[in-house]
């Protein structure tokens, strides 16, 4: 696979977006791609430590998968980032709105940023949302 850089913004917090996003995600690192993950909105409260927060599906789809054993979305963005060259960012904003700090989040998520910055990092690279 050519090498690029694949830069995903998530702001759902519907299990078959997330799953779809850390899908792309771990592929593309482990492909051999450059992957920046953008963590906001809705998405987010999916990754603080401890919480538990019932993730919805939209459809049959999602339905179907928490039956199966489809490897969960977190535990294909943290593969991502050990066994390729993936870097998952929490959104600055987000986290002031949730009131959490970056020793609240999973350790595998990388230091807080602005939707600025990221984008920046991402124009020249191929952006996908979910």
């Amino acid at each position: 696979m050519a090498t690029g850089k694949i830069c995903v913004v998530v702001v759902s917090g519907s299990l078959e977006r997330l799953q779809m996003a850390a899908m792309v995600a771990s592929v593309g690192a482990v492909s051999g791609q450059e992957v920046l993950v953008f963590l906001s909105m809705n998405a987010l409260p999916h990754f603080v430590k401890g919480r538990t927060v019932k993730v919805p599906h939209e459809g049959e789809m999602g339905a179907l998968m928490a039956g199966k054993k489809v490897p969960e979305f977190k535990t294909l963005f943290e593969q991502a980032v050990e066994l390729g060259d993936a870097k998952i960012y929490p959104c600055s904003m987000a986290m002031d709105i949730l009131g959490v700090e970056q020793q609240d989040l999973e350790s595998y998520l990388t230091g807080a940023t602005g939707l600025t910055k990221f984008l920046d990092d991402a124009r020249d690279g191929q952006v996908w949302t979910f």
